[in-house]
C-alpha cells in the first residue's frame, strides 16, 4: 500500500497526466455552459500537505465558495472545486447577466448557478479520469458552501486526515475569450485503497 508521500516520480507523472486531462475537460464543459471560449494554461498538479494546500489556494482566511462532491464506484474519495471571487464574477456575468460584488450578497439563483458550474466541472474531471482508467467513477450531488478557505478545507482534512496528511492539488488559469484570466483550483483526495487501485489500473504499481 502506498500513501501520497510514498509516490515515486513515475506515479506522480501519471497523476499529473490525469490532472491535466481532467482540467482540460472541465474547461471545455465550462465553455459550453457559459457560451464563451475558455482555454487553460498548463495545469500544475502537486501532492502537498493540507496546510500547504490552503496556502497554495490563497490562505486560510480568504472567503471563497467551495463545491464538494464525493467520488463513488471503483474510486472512493472527495473532490473539491474552489470558486474564488474572480471566477464567480465571470460565471455570474455569463450565466445570469449579474454583477458580483460580494459573497455576502449571493442570492439563491446565484448559488444554484455556481453549484451547477462546480458540478459540471467535477463531472468533467471524473469522466476524464474514468475514461483514462476504464473505471466506474461517479460523483455524488455536490454540496455548496461559502466560507473561509481554511474552514472549507476542514472537510477533507476531517474525513481523510487519518489516512493521509497529503492531498492532490490541481491548479491552472482559465482564460475567457483571450482577455480575462481567472484561477481554477481543484483538490482531489481518493482514499488510500482507491489511490493504490488507481495506480494499478494505470499500470504504474505492481500487485
Amino acid at each position: 500500500m502506498k500513501n501520497y508521500n510514498e509516490l515515486n516520480s513515475m506515479e506522480l507523472d501519471t497523476l499529473r497526466e490525469i490532472g491535466s486531462m481532467g482540467t482540460g475537460n472541465a474547461a471545455t464543459a465550462l465553455s459550453g455552459m457559459i457560451g464563451r471560449r475558455v482555454r487553460i494554461e498548463m495545469p500544475e498538479v502537486r501532492i502537498m500537505g493540507y496546510n500547504e494546500a490552503i496556502d497554495w489556494i490563497g490562505g486560510p482566511e480568504i472567503i471563497t465558495a467551495g463545491v464538494l462532491a464525493r467520488m463513488e464506484g471503483e474510486i472512493n474519495g472527495i473532490i473539491l472545486c474552489i470558486e474564488q471571487a474572480a471566477f464567480v464574477e465571470q460565471v455570474l456575468a455569463c450565466v445570469l447577466g449579474r454583477a458580483f460584488h460580494s459573497f455576502d450578497e449571493l442570492e439563491e439563483m446565484d448559488i444554484s448557478a455556481l453549484r451547477e458550474v462546480g458540478n459540471i466541472m467535477i463531472s468533467a474531471y471524473t469522466n476524464a479520469m474514468s475514461g483514462l482508467t476504464n473505471m466506474k467513477i461517479r460523483p455524488t450531488v455536490p454540496a455548496f458552501a461559502v466560507d473561509m478557505q481554511g474552514a472549507i478545507m476542514a472537510v477533507p482534512m476531517a474525513e481523510f486526515g487519518g489516512q493521509s496528511d497529503y492531498i492532490m492539488a490541481i491548479g491552472t488559469n482559465f482564460i475567457f475569450d483571450d482577455d480575462c484570466t481567472v484561477p481554477c483550483r481543484l483538490l482531489m483526495s481518493p482514499d488510500v485503497r482507491s489511490l493504490n487501485f488507481l495506480l494499478r489500473k494505470l499500470g504504474v504499481l505492481d500487485d
